[in-house]
């Protein structure tokens, strides 16, 4: 068998996907931290699971499969469990963030050590039954089966990974430590697709008629078209809700300063215009001051000093 038929550029695309999903995918799940509870913070949620299951594991496991050969025989795919194995690793994602976001809204501490070690554990055996389902897809002229020593590995790493993203969920402030996570995700996920990779072994069957089925061709298409989508979409709106951050910002910069102008007296200000008043004793037009509004200064007319 060939893990590299195509060559090691095959690797390392691979790679940059699972690196590019987990990125976007901890940029979302970060941005469903500081959202109030509701579908929004839902919708954030569901981008990261798509990102992170949907990209950086489900698409970097068939993209490395490229590479995948077995002399003698040709490969065809059962379109059904590849469909499942995809559902299984958004699914399994989206689970492990729900639980995070969960202990979060309930006031539990940044690294609350049962939900990572719950969700990273059915977060990692479901990744790693995504990535056996997707075995389970492969048609050939015969059988593949899988080391145990090796399986029990993969699956170890799976949780491992998965254990770190959770955490990563929950302390990736900045953009740079999300890139470092980012970088080591896709290690893991690599890791575990070739450590499960590495135990399978084929038993060719001359005797046996071709597999049926669809090629991985035929499958990549459609797969890259829904991982442009997924990468797309919460790119879009991780940039439209950072312009929107900055317009309240702004906003409320110029509401800020439009008070301390009526506040404080200096040289065309209201202010001052209310000091010229109070020095000639005429009487100062005021708003009531409004309780509620914070930073509204009422002026209070006095006695001159005679």
């Amino acid at each position: 068998m060939h893990h590299f038929d195509l060559g090691l550029w095959v690797l390392f695309l691979a790679y940059g996907t699972s690196i590019a999903g987990s990125f976007v995918g901890l940029s979302c799940a970060r941005r469903a931290a500081t959202t109030p509870l509701g579908p929004t913070r839902w919708s954030w949620l569901v981008m990261a699971a798509l990102s992170i299951g949907g990209v950086g594991i489900w698409m970097t496991h068939f993209i490395a499969m490229m590479g995948f050969a077995v002399p003698g025989t040709i490969i065809r795919y059962d379109p059904m469990l590849t469909i499942l194995s995809a559902v299984i690793a958004i699914g399994a994602t989206l689970f492990g963030l729900w639980l995070v976001d969960l202990r979060a809204l309930a006031g539990r501490p940044i690294l609350d050590r049962s939900a990572l070690l719950i969700g990273g554990a059915v977060m990692g055996v479901a990744v790693s039954l995504m990535h056996y389902c997707g075995m389970a897809a492969i048609r050939i002229r015969g059988e593949l089966s899988h080391d145990p020593v090796l399986v029990a590995a993969s699956v170890a790493i799976g949780i491992g990974a998965s254990i770190a993203a959770l955490w990563l969920v929950r302390t990736a402030f900045i953009r740079a430590t999300r890139l470092l996570g980012a970088l080591v995700m896709g290690c893991a996920v690599a890791a575990l697709h070739y450590t499960g990779m590495a135990g399978v072994h084929a038993s060719l069957d001359p005797t046996a008629t071709m597999p049926e089925g669809a090629t991985l061709l035929d499958l990549m298409l459609p797969a890259y078209i829904f991982g442009t989508i997924i990468l797309a979409a919460p790119l879009v709106a991780l940039v439209l809700a950072r312009q929107s951050a900055d317009t309240e910002v702004d906003e409320a910069i110029a509401t800020w300063s439009a008070e301390i102008n009526d506040a404080v007296p200096y040289p065309g200000g209201r202010g001052q215009e209310a000091t010229a008043e109070l020095d000639t004793g005429r009487d100062v037009p005021r708003r009531p001051a409004d309780p509620l509004r914070k930073g509204d200064v009422q002026v209070v007319p006095h006695e001159r000093v005679r």
